[in-house]
């Protein structure tokens, strides 16, 4: 099957796949609970699909835009959380405000007494210490060793509350730098965690879930060590109930927010079987009404599809894509974030996975997206355009028949830039892989003014896309016996002063791209028939042709 010209299979952190660069943007990682807290260019001076492999034409985002996974802290969910002293789902809240602060060395002292209500005291003490919203001395607990009694505390399930002190100390000590989370995990917290999970007090459990999913949090080899001391599984048990809404929303929130931070980081992603073990639990908590829980699995979903078309494929096998395209109509920026990530990601897969997102009828949103008070929001959908239409010519109809063409040509005229660089992807792979109808409905639309009227940008990439889609029309135009009514069409929009310019460009591609349009199709030696009499308008392309030519009706 011949390739087609750019499956930018470019997600979302894919985005570069744009975005990526190894820039973890997504969503802040790790929760604290005080906020609740190469060179390309000459691929694009050859002729359409020619020479051009599989990850050049669907880049999955690596190289678009890094900011996009850039949650802010209000539009998304932190990785990475711990728990301050006003903590409202605690069980043990502070009786005493004015309660007397320990000295580090009394914490110490009093930690390693052999009386269990001292052990408790300091233990509460070090807790309240390093719960402070502003400079929590955690290295400081840390360089005092108190992180290995802290887990031995863990396991005294005759006496609770020294559990849970412990536990919310450990917590809190995890939702710091790598340093510190790993300062945990070498104390042996992960298992003790894990043996918490079911603990019959829930405010317990509560907190070893949260600590587990700092942990799992700070990164791949983290969270895939949680997941082999049998995390997962734990999390999953107590998934296992015929109702979900037994369980306090405040409790559900942790545990799928656990399961987010499973599913998160690449390089290596989670192990597939594990993937596989936990998508009819998403599919499950899909379907409930809690916006944080419902904007916590879309995440996760947005995560696993992330990556190559097999972990795609296992997605859209477990049934989650049009629980997706149900909930990107819900209008909750927190929820149509992850969502619309996932499905772009999706479609950056293969052919028969993007068919899947379209037959669950996704596109019938896409003109509200397109233009949404929200520029990410735009240019997310932009780019998973720009990847539908990376795909057949009948996929490309499902795009114009959606009603989009004429949306992307506004955006170009005048969207926000970011946004406008997305649709010109989206445009490009509609001209490289559309039929002479598609591309001619194409120019009725009006793409040619703002196409060429972007050549001006600095981003020499963006100018090189711009240019490959020129050169598909004008291939288009020739085939046809259209070609010098398009050459004057873009004479009369200043486009071939425009590109005559680019020659001077400093970017050596830029020049040998433009330079191609010119000898090609704008050269005198290479003009067609003089009988040809070109009456250039977009609306109507009739031509006057010799009898034995078939006419191209635009």
């Amino acid at each position: 099957m011949t390739s087609r010209l750019l499956k930018k299979k470019r997600k979302k952190c894919k985005r570069p796949k744009c975005l990526q660069n190894s820039i973890e943007i997504d969503r802040p990682l790790q929760r604290s609970e005080m906020s609740a807290s190469n060179d390309n260019g000459a691929r694009l001076t050859q002729f359409k699909n020619k020479g051009k492999d599989v990850n050049e034409l669907r880049r999955r985002r690596a190289e678009v835009n890094v900011e996009l996974r850039k949650a802010k802290k209000d539009d998304q969910i932190l990785k990475k959380r711990n728990v301050l002293l006003d903590e409202p789902t605690s069980p043990l809240q502070e009786k005493d405000p004015n309660a007397q602060h320990w000295s580090l060395e009394e914490i110490v002292r009093g930690v390693n007494s052999q009386n269990l209500d001292v052990q408790l005291q300091a233990a509460q003490a070090a807790r309240r210490l390093i719960s402070r919203e502003t400079h929590p001395p955690i290295d400081s607990i840390i360089a005092a060793n108190l992180i290995p009694r802290f887990v031995s505390f863990l396991a005294l399930f005759e006496f609770p509350p020294i559990q849970f002190e412990a536990a919310w100390a450990l917590t809190n000590i995890a939702s710091g730098t790598s340093a510190q989370t790993s300062a945990v995990v070498e104390g042996g917290a992960i298992p003790a965690f894990i043996s918490l999970v079911a603990s019959l007090h829930p405010h317990i459990s509560d907190q070893a879930i949260w600590a587990l999913g700092n942990i799992a949090g700070d990164g791949p080899n983290f969270r895939d060590l949680v997941i082999k001391h049998g995390g997962l599984n734990s999390l999953l048990a107590l998934l296992a109930v015929p109702d979900l809404n037994m369980f306090p929303s405040c409790y559900l929130h942790n545990i799928t927010w656990t399961l987010s931070n499973l599913c998160r980081n690449k390089n290596p992603a989670p192990p597939l079987m594990a993937v596989q073990q936990l998508l009819p639990a998403l599919v499950r908590l899909l379907q409930h009404n809690d916006r944080e829980i419902l904007a916590d699995i879309c995440w996760a979903v947005s995560y696993l599809t992330d990556g190559s078309n097999e972990r795609i494929e296992v997605v859209v096998q477990a049934g989650l894509v049009p629980h997706l395209v149900q909930l990107l109509a819900c209008g909750e920026l927190s929820i149509v974030t992850p969502v619309l990530r996932s499905l772009g990601n999706i479609v950056t897969g293969t052919d028969e996975q993007t068919q899947c997102v379209l037959n669950a009828g996704a596109l019938a949103m896409f003109p509200s997206l397109l233009r949404h008070h929200k520029p990410n929001i735009q240019k997310d959908a932009a780019w998973t355009v720009s990847n539908i239409t990376a795909g057949k010519n009948t996929q490309i109809q499902e795009v114009v028949n959606a009603g989009l063409m004429p949306i992307l040509v506004d955006i170009l005229h005048q969207g926000d830039y970011k946004t406008q660089k997305e649709a010109v992807w989206a445009v490009t792979n509609y001209t490289s892989g559309g039929t002479v109808e598609q591309v001619a409905f194409l120019i009725q639309c009006e793409v040619l003014a703002p196409l060429l009227n972007l050549l001006k940008a600095k981003d020499s990439k963006i100018i090189l896309v711009i240019l490959d889609a020129i050169c598909n029309i004008l291939q288009r135009a020739d085939k046809t016996g259209e070609i010098d009514k398009l050459c004057i069409m873009i004479e009369e929009l200043d486009g071939l002063e425009k590109i005559e310019a680019l020659q001077s460009h400093d970017n050596k591609a830029v020049y040998k791209s433009s330079l191609n349009i010119i000898d090609r199709f704008f050269s005198e030696e290479n003009k067609g028939d003089e009988s040809v009499v070109p009456e250039a308008t977009a609306e109507n392309f009739t031509f006057q042709l010799p009898k034995d030519q078939s006419s191209f009706q635009f």
